[in-house]
């Protein structure tokens, strides 16, 4: 393979990962620390996108902002909305059974998808590159990569390092880690659980909101788009081990990288790549790579 066409795939891998990680961040928090089996995850994917083209426009027009300022505007969105929903009905799941969990989280996917038809309709749609970020950067003689790839990628690497911080050096951080251990311990000790969970919960939706806006210029946006982003998050999740944001990290990259380069290498089995990587991970870890 030319050395630039495997720069080229690596940099691809590399940033689908850190997408993935984004997503899947969200998700085993939600999962491992509040015990919730939330479907709906991938349709808050849905609803940061589809928030970033709807709301382009008006964020243009009322606050003279670009895309960046849409980005927030979406994840400020996103993050009253959680906090909204976790308060309304997650809250009520933390004693139920999963299948209950289940049932009502896919009963929310079903409402997510029918006001999305309502609202903005079944069309396909595409975000706009921000002009600042469309453009390339050579790769060898002939090769380019795009600078929005590496916008994405830039981006969540920061919220990465960001969301490690807060995990590991804050008093939010100690709090939730607390919270994930024996939640009747920190009960006991003054802390309000139910606004943690609902801080957290409200988090975990920011962050797929914040993954499906700054993907949107390069996916597209179309209905159902967190339908399969779910699936393979779940994966992610399962490998790197429920409830470790340091094993949702290497997971994702290890997904990124198996999915792209079997595409590239083995396309007739690119779909199955990544489920085989996650069975011969749980064969000798079947906790995943990182116990919470």
């Amino acid at each position: 393979m030319d050395p630039a066409i495997l720069l080229i795939q690596c940099l691809n891998a590399v940033q689908y990962g850190l997408l993935l990680f984004l997503v899947a961040s969200g998700l085993t928090l939600i999962f491992g620390i509040m015990g919730i089996i939330n479907l709906a995850h991938g349709s808050f994917y849905m609803i940061g996108a589809y928030m970033a083209f709807a709301l382009q426009p008006l964020v243009a027009q009322y606050l003279g902002g670009g895309f960046v300022i849409t980005v927030l505007v979406c994840v400020v969105l996103a993050t009253v909305l959680g906090y909204f929903l976790e308060w309304a009905f997650y809250s009520y799941l933390y004693t139920r059974e999963h299948l209950q969990q289940v049932l009502m989280t896919y009963g929310l996917i079903l409402v997510f998808e029918e006001l999305r038809s309502i609202i903005v309709g079944n069309d396909v749609h595409g975000v706009p590159v921000p002009s600042w970020l469309n453009g390339s950067v050579a790769l060898g003689d002939v090769m380019t990569y795009p600078v929005y790839r590496l916008f994405i990628s830039a981006v969540c690497i920061l919220i990465a390092l960001l969301m490690f911080w807060v995990l590991n050096r804050t008093r939010l951080g100690m709090m939730i880690r607390a919270g994930a251990s024996n939640r009747e311990m920190i009960n006991s000790l003054g802390i309000d659980i139910n606004r943690l969970f609902r801080i957290v919960f409200a988090i975990g939706v920011a962050l797929a909101a914040l993954a499906g806006a700054i993907a949107a210029p390069v996916s597209s946006v179309y209905p159902g788009m967190g339908n399969a982003v779910l699936i393979i998050c779940f994966v992610v999740v399962v490998i790197g081990g429920i409830g470790s944001i340091k094993g949702a990290f290497l997971a994702a990259m290890l997904v990124g990288f198996v999915d792209t380069f079997g595409q590239v290498f083995f396309p007739a089995a690119a779909g199955v790549m990544v489920y085989l990587l996650m069975a011969a991970i749980l064969l000798f870890k079947p906790e995943g790579l990182f116990k919470h």
